[in-house]
């Protein structure tokens, strides 16, 4: 091996087999979940017992154990959640991944020992959400996998300058849409990515013109031959994807990893097994060397999967015995009329144990090559003997049996040591603020309008618009109501926004809409006021303080929860809902429309077509697309469902200037629809 990097191998477990897998194959660490709360619900999961077990096992052997919490929670989950956290820390994790911002807030405040990590759920892919973070306590981020090479350059840099360590996947299965802002699993079929129970809908076929018809589903990532150069970079957390997978695959990856950081080079059957045993067509390294298109899109096939049955023997050998990774020094004295005594020492712990008294010798005596033979038996430990001195009296008669003895007590005797962590003691408990809730008495309509060809002349019952960062902002000077700017949940560059923002300012805009955290900082930095968008993720009454204390005016609340909690939920900031129009499901850096053709050839609008014949609608947005739901969601006739919000939000796409009248006067009617529509989430919820 190398010298010394100050960079982990991080692996995923989703049960002991594989805990052992990665662990037994190089991890420095392990990311795994509890039976709630995880984002990867449908893995066997860990019992607190079972966590316990792991997190002792992991200690021994010198790996970190991280607990993935990162789901969004709802009001009546959050004590359960800080409970599980508060109990995990107790167990002695050494790092809880978060996507709910209430939940991050509530544990930094309470349990401010307790590291807290960053989920690639938050959709963190531009430097000022660094910022954000760092005010709510995260010491470690996972970054949106869109990232290039030159955007993690960026990245990293502030981030060392903010003391957050920067975690990047570097392996595995790749989402078409940017972790967190992903809906289309949970309006399709309830089931949440934001809640852990994704159903995948994205590997089923979706056709766009000229593509294959599996234009949702991109091959898996592979960034074994860069994992030294982000290393340079400044990234120090490989993570591998996988939770849901085979030990096999687990321990293959985290071996090829491994390799690839320490030695620089992956060995030769390890790489072509990896890539014939666990890909979709091949891997992609297309977000990182930002070489989008058609070569990043990939299934996988019949003979991905009849290959693996011939490799499996080979990858279970990976992890069949102990690793012996934790250096050990042992200083045995065998002296006469004294006890015999070994001590062991890691570094840190020291373990001495006695045994008999030695005998003295009839024959033969006890040489000091006789005492190391067996005292270096240490192949069913994780320990590896570096260093050892025995100060032995001459004639003295040792048993073999003696000294195993003394070398399996003082082996127990540090994993002891190792396993049990010291911390500071945590008493806080949780308990939510009781806010009567508040009835808005002067419901606000905002109108959003996608291009100035939209808009219509009478604007009477509209309290405020809502364009694009894109647009051109002087179409709206004229108009005497208020303006509020709409920043792209993806954010290609930041320079580019802040020239636009100071643009949008000076045309009279005064607020804007912000679908992430560094649009967030950048708006405020602008001099903006802020509302949150729903790319946010806010689902619960804390997280609307955590907004509150981010400067945050109003929330679009996720439009995953049902409109009885969201009306229920705590007043800390103002609150409101989209109720009307067809809502962006997905945002994509690698364009699906790419999979069919360039973007010269694009249409201005394009359509991806699933198997049921249903069209979703595609827009463009600065660098980034969005899928559309195929319905509208219409809620106009349910007024008195949410009129004690303060605020509704009419979200116009596609719809000439015409439907755009056509629609405004519906809802000034509470009309019902007059057209295909859907309810949303709004009466169903999320599971």
């Amino acid at each position: 091996m190398t010298a010394f990097l100050e960079g982990e191998i991080l692996s995923p477990v989703g049960n002991k087999e594989m805990l052992e897998a990665a662990v037994r194959s190089g991890a420095d660490a392990v990311y795994l979940g509890a039976k709630d709360f995880s984002a990867r619900k449908n893995a066997e999961n860990f019992s607190l017992e079972e966590l316990n077990d792991a997190i002792k096992y992991c200690h021994i052997r010198g790996v970190k154990v991280y607990l993935a919490l990162n789901t969004l929670i709802k009001d009546n989950e959050m004590s359960n959640a800080f409970n599980l956290a508060k109990k995990a820390y107790h167990l002695g994790i050494d790092g809880i991944i978060i996507q709910d911002l209430g939940l991050a807030r509530i544990l930094h405040e309470k349990i401010p020992n307790l590291k807290l990590h960053a989920s690639t759920q938050m959709s963190i892919h531009s430097p000022s959400a660094l910022d954000i973070l760092k005010e709510l306590g995260f010491v470690q981020v996972v970054v949106a996998r869109e990232m290039s090479k030159q955007e993690l350059e960026c990245f990293c840099k502030r981030a060392k300058e903010l003391d957050i360590k920067v975690e990047v996947f570097v392996h595995g299965a790749l989402c078409m849409c940017m972790s967190g802002q992903c809906l289309l699993s949970a309006f399709i079929g309830s089931r949440s990515g934001n809640r852990g129970l994704c159903a995948g809908p994205c590997r089923l076929p979706f056709k766009v013109p000229g593509g294959t018809g599996y234009d949702l589903s991109l091959k898996d990532l592979s960034l074994l031959d860069y994992i030294r150069e982000l290393y340079n970079i400044g990234v120090r957390s490989f993570k591998i994807e996988g939770r849901m997978k085979r030990p096999e695959y687990v321990a293959a990856a985290t071996a090829a990893c491994k390799q690839a950081l320490y030695e620089g080079v992956v060995e030769t059957q390890l790489s072509d097994t990896l890539k014939s045993v666990f890909s979709r067509s091949g891997f992609t390294d297309g977000y990182y060397k930002n070489n989008l298109g058609k070569d990043m899109f990939g299934i996988r096939t019949k003979e991905d999967v009849l290959s693996s049955d011939t490799a499996f023997p080979y990858l279970h050998s990976l992890y069949r015995s102990e690793r012996n990774s934790v250096e050990i020094t042992a200083e045995m004295t065998i002296h006469s009329g004294e006890p015999i005594k070994l001590t062991l020492n890691d570094g840190v712990n020291t373990a001495t144990v006695t045994g008999e008294i030695p005998q003295t010798a009839l024959s033969k005596s006890v040489t000091q090559e006789d005492i190391l033979k067996n005292l270096n038996k240490f192949g069913s430990t994780p320990y590896k003997l570096v260093s050892w001195n025995v100060d032995l009296d001459n004639g003295l008669f040792v048993r073999a049996s003696d000294i195993n003895q003394l070398r399996r007590d003082a082996c127990e005797m540090l994993d002891n040591l190792r396993s049990n962590i010291e911390l500071p003691p945590c008493s806080e408990n949780y308990m939510p603020e009781q806010i009567e809730t508040v009835k808005s008495n002067n419901h606000k309509l905002y109108v959003r309008f996608a291009n100035a060809e939209q808009i219509p002349d009478d604007l009477t019952g509209v309290d405020g618009i809502i364009f694009p960062l894109e647009e051109n902002p002087d179409v709206l000077q004229n108009k005497d109501i208020p303006l509020i700017v709409d920043i792209p949940r993806g954010i290609i560059s930041e320079d580019v926004i802040l020239k636009k923002l100071e643009l949008f300012k000076s045309k009279g805009f005064d607020t804007a809409l912000c679908g992430n955290l560094s649009a967030v900082k950048l708006a405020e930095n602008s001099g903006f006021k802020i509302m949150s968008d729903m790319g946010i993720n806010i689902a619960n009454s804390e997280s609307l303080k955590t907004a509150r204390n981010l400067k945050i005016e109003s929330a679009i609340i996720s439009p995953e929860e049902r409109i009885r909690d969201i009306t229920h939920l705590s007043p800390y900031i103002n609150k409101g809902i989209i109720i009307y129009g067809n809502i962006p499901l997905m945002l994509f850096k690698n364009c699906p429309v790419k999979n069919g053709m360039d973007c010269k050839s694009c249409k201005k609008e394009q359509y991806i077509t699933d198997r049921m014949q249903t069209k979703f609608p595609i827009k463009c947005r600065l660098g980034y697309s969005e899928l559309l739901n195929s319905l509208p969601i219409w809620m106009f006739d349910r007024k008195a469902e949410y009129r004690e919000l303060d605020f509704s939000v009419i979200y116009f796409t596609n719809e000439s200037k015409e439907r755009v009248v056509e629609i405004l006067s519906a809802y000034k009617k509470q009309s019902e629809p007059d057209t295909k529509h859907t309810r949303g989430m709004y009466y169903r919820g999320s599971i």
